[in-house]
Order: C-alpha cells, then sequence, then structure tokens
C-alpha cells in the first residue's frame, strides 16, 4: 500500500486493468452520465499519491477537482472524523444548536477577509453556497437582476446555473433558467473579447458594465449583486489584471450592489493566498465556498456581512448543512493549513510550478499560454501561437497520455489543462509531474 511519500509514479498493468474496467462497466450501467474524463479507478490515496485497484500507482494532480489542499487522508482530519463520529453524526443544525458548528463558523470568520461582523450559513456543495448567495441579494435587495461573467463556473443547479457561462453543454436543455443574469466578457487578456491590450485597454471589460451596459439597458437600481470569481476556474483558470477586480468593487459600492466573490475553486491557500480574492484588496460583501473546506467531504459555506442576514427565521434553511462530521473535517482542515503552513507552501511551490511550464512553453510551440496564482495554473494549448486556434484534441491527447504514465490531470476551458496538485506536494513530486507533463506532450504532437 502507497505510503504518500513516493516520488514518482509506477504503472504495473495498462489503464485501465482488469479490475478497473469491471469497475467502469458497472458504472455505466448504474450511475448517472457525468463528466468522467480518465478510466482511473482509485483504491488509497495517501498525500498526492493515488494506488488504483490494480496497484498502478500515479500522482494527482487533480486534488479531486480541487478539494484535496491537504492531500489524501490527511492523518489529522481522519481523527477528528472518527472523534466525531463516534459522539454525534447529525441532529439538523438547522433546528438545533451544537458547539462544533459555532467553532468552525466563528473560524471562517475570522480568515475570511474582512474587519465587520459577519456570519455563515453551511452548505453541501458549491452550488448550493451560490444559490444561498442568490437568495440573499435577492432577499435584502428586493432587486431581481444580476451580473456575471462570460466564462464563469457557479455550479449547476437552476438558480447557479444561470449564473454559469463555461459551455453550452451546462445550460443546453435546461432553459429557462432563473431570468435577471447578464454577462459580461472576463478579463481573459489573452483573449481579449474586445481586441484590445493591457494595460493600453484601461480595464474597459470592467468599465463597460457601468458605461454601456448600464446606460443602455440593465437599470443599476435594479441589480441585486454583481458575482465573480477571483480566479475563472473553468472557464480556464484565468487570472484577471488586479485593477479588474477593483474597478467591478468600485461599480458595485457606487451602486448598491451586492458584490458576491466566488471561492469555490480558489480558496483555502489554493492561490498562495487564503482566499484568492486577497491578491486583488478587494473586500466582498458575501463569500462562497466549498471544495477544499472539508478535505475530502462534503461541506460548503456563505460568509456574509452580518448587516445582510435573512430577516426571518425559515427564509433560507437544509437538511444536511453543517452536517457535524464535515464540521469536525473542515475545522481540523483549516487547522492543518494555518499550522503547517500551506498557504505559504502554495506560493511557494507555484513558483517552481510556473517556472517549470514557463519552461515548457520555451520549447514547444503548441503552448499558447501559461497563466494562474500559487498551485492553481493552467497551460492553454494552440494549434498556432498567432491565430490562437484553440487545440482541444491535442489537450485530451495530452491528458490521455499522461494517465497512461501516471499523472492524473484534469482539463478546463476550451484547451487548457489546470494543475492542482495537494498543497502538501514535495519539490521532487512536483518536478517528476512535470516531467511526465513533457513526456505526455512529445508524444502527443
Amino acid at each position: 500500500m502507497i505510503n504518500g511519500s513516493e516520488e514518482k509514479p509506477n504503472i504495473k498493468v495498462s489503464i485501465p486493468g482488469k479490475n478497473a474496467k469491471k469497475t467502469i462497466e458497472k458504472d455505466h450501467k448504474y450511475i448517472a452520465t457525468s463528466t468522467k474524463c480518465s478510466p482511473i479507478v482509485a483504491k488509497y490515496g495517501k498525500g498526492v499519491v493515488i494506488e488504483d485497484v490494480d496497484g498502478n500507482v500515479f500522482l494527482d494532480f487533480a486534488s479531486g477537482v480541487g478539494t484535496l489542499n491537504v492531500g489524501h487522508c490527511h492523518q489529522r482530519v481522519i481523527n477528528a472524523v472518527k472523534k466525531q463520529v463516534e459522539k454525534l453524526m447529525h441532529f439538523a443544525g438547522t433546528d438545533f444548536y451544537y458547539k462544533i458548528q459555532v467553532d468552525l463558523a466563528e473560524k471562517l470568520c475570522e480568515i475570511t477577509p474582512g474587519n465587520f461582523t459577519k456570519k455563515v450559513f453551511y452548505t453541501n456543495s458549491g452550488t448550493e453556497s451560490v444559490e444561498c448567495a442568490l437568495k440573499i441579494a435577492k432577499w435584502q435587495k428586493q432587486r431581481h437582476q444580476f451580473i456575471a461573467f462570460i466564462g464563469a463556473f457557479h455550479g449547476r443547479t437552476l438558480g447557479s446555473l444561470s449564473l454559469t457561462a463555461s459551455k453550452p453543454v451546462h445550460r443546453e436543455r435546461f432553459f429557462p433558467t432563473m431570468p435577471g443574469v447578464t454577462h459580461v466578457p472576463y478579463a481573459y487578456c489573452y483573449r481579449c473579447p474586445y481586441n484590445l491590450s493591457y494595460p493600453d485597454c484601461d480595464i474597459w471589460c470592467a468599465k463597460v458594465i457601468e458605461e454601456l451596459y448600464f446606460e443602455r439597458f440593465v437599470p443599476s437600481s435594479e441589480v441585486a449583486a454583481l458575482f465573480v470569481e477571483s480566479v475563472q476556474g473553468e472557464g480556464g483558470y484565468i487570472v484577471p489584471p488586479k485593477e479588474f477586480i477593483k474597478e467591478l468593487r468600485k461599480i458595485t459600492e457606487k451602486h448598491g450592489i451586492i458584490f458576491v466573490d466566488d471561492e469555490v475553486q480558489a480558496g483555502f491557500g489554493r492561490t498562495g493566498k487564503m482566499f484568492g480574492i486577497e491578491h486583488f484588496d478587494v473586500i466582498p460583501d458575501i463569500i462562497t465556498m466549498a471544495k477544499a473546506l472539508g478535505a475530502g467531504l462534503p461541506i460548503g459555506a456563505v460568509v456574509y456581512n452580518a448587516k445582510l442576514d435573512f430577516g426571518v427565521q425559515g427564509a433560507h434553511s437544509n437538511t444536511f448543512g453543517g452536517n457535524l462530521v464535515a464540521c469536525a473535517a473542515a475545522l481540523e482542515n483549516i487547522k492543518v493549513i494555518q499550522e503547517e503552513k500551506l498557504v505559504e507552501r502554495s506560493a511557494k511551490m507555484g513558483e517552481l510550478l510556473k517556472k517549470r511550464l514557463l519552461e515548457l512553453y520555451d520549447k514547444y510551440e503548441n503552448i499558447g499560454d501559461v497563466r494562474g496564482l500559487g498551485l492553481m495554473q493552467a497551460t492553454e494549448f494552440v494549434k498556432d501561437r498567432k491565430t490562437k486556434e484553440y487545440a482541444m484534441k491535442l489537450r485530451d491527447k495530452i491528458v490521455e497520455n499522461a494517465y497512461k504514465k501516471g499523472l492524473i490531470l484534469l482539463p478546463c476551458g476550451k484547451s487548457s489543462i489546470r494543475y492542482i496538485p495537494p498543497l502538501v506536494i514535495t519539490e521532487d513530486q512536483l518536478n517528476s509531474g512535470i516531467d511526465v507533463l513533457e513526456e505526455s506532450i512529445k508524444e502527443s504532437l
């Protein structure tokens, strides 16, 4: 069995192996069609390492889609879960009181940006957190329009789906979603939708909201909230200029619009800050989170200015939000991140990751862009650097060749690969992973 210190992958049988094929066959028969992209059937996990049901050993640069910032099966989180399970697993925290819920809420209010009184609502996922933020904004502002961004991913339930705009497949056949959402191009400087160049553009992609949208067809007095990812996730790991986020905040403050920061994928040290928004010196009104909060257990949260709290009981609730076992995992998870200095580690290892990715950029003309913060980075693959034509087939082939060699990767955007290993990754593991990536690129060209 793996111990988590393995520095290199070890592929013993072709993927998928005999045992993996059995599970995959049953999965196709019994489980709803979803988003699976690689035929890996995991059995054990420790740190950055995964072992599958056929004994193959992988380096995991996907982190359970960004949920395992402290790594797989961190012993302190395991111990906290065991301790809570032995006492009480669930008793509807929406209707009764628990110390551990309060302790976690206090910690979340402490570590999120903003020196004002905050409150917390617990959810079970990122999309649920976004739904809660939508309802807070509607309830408080009594306005029913919203601003979101092209390329955004805020979830797949019908409310949050109305904000999502990263792939047509997410919205196809689900019309109508919640009305009242206007989408604006994000600050995607590599592919500026206005054909401008930073910094000469003067951040038009933000100023256009006020100077065009509000002037022509979106009454600012009817906009309840603006939703933005500090770093766009599914849209391609796009990092905007600092001035973009600051200008958005300026606009929302001027027009009395709630600023909602979606940290579901960028939170808990992933970008080299506890929350991605901290890179931009902006204080949001509401922060939505999930993924890495629970270290692998399903839990999300919405942290918001206490002035925005629902004024009556029953306006919003759920059954499993703040489940005690998940709260125990989340609280210990945050302590691990702080005490093991994983935020600082993400920033440091992110520098090495960026260095290695830029080396690949210099070698391979099909890499059009390298971008990211901390251990939340991506490369965008193109057919030609001048035309920037997307290279989806090449990207997919690289991901396939990588898992066959023992490196777990995930796509994002239209032709990008994201690199989001657990923050506990060592230099040797990171270098080994990038070595496999380079081999995979060579074989794919």
